[in-house]
């Protein structure tokens, strides 16, 4: 399974999934949705305004469990 490492992520830098939406331009429940693993995909143009907003690269952002 592939996992996002959003919420901690935005932790360390002390930021919300609110401004996180907001910067994004996705609403709210979109991104909740997106975080607790409940899409099908994500856009890789998402994927690269996520590494830039939160200063990392993609392999920071994604997790797979088991």
């Amino acid at each position: 399974m592939i996992k996002l490492n959003i919420d901690k992520l935005l932790k360390k830098q002390l930021k919300s999934r609110y401004w996180l939406s907001k910067e994004l331009g996705m609403s709210y429940y979109n991104l909740k949705r997106m975080i607790d693993g409940q899409t099908k995909g994500i856009k890789f143009e998402t994927l690269e305004a996520l590494c830039q907003l939160l200063q990392c690269s993609p392999s920071d952002l994604i997790e797979i469990t088991e």
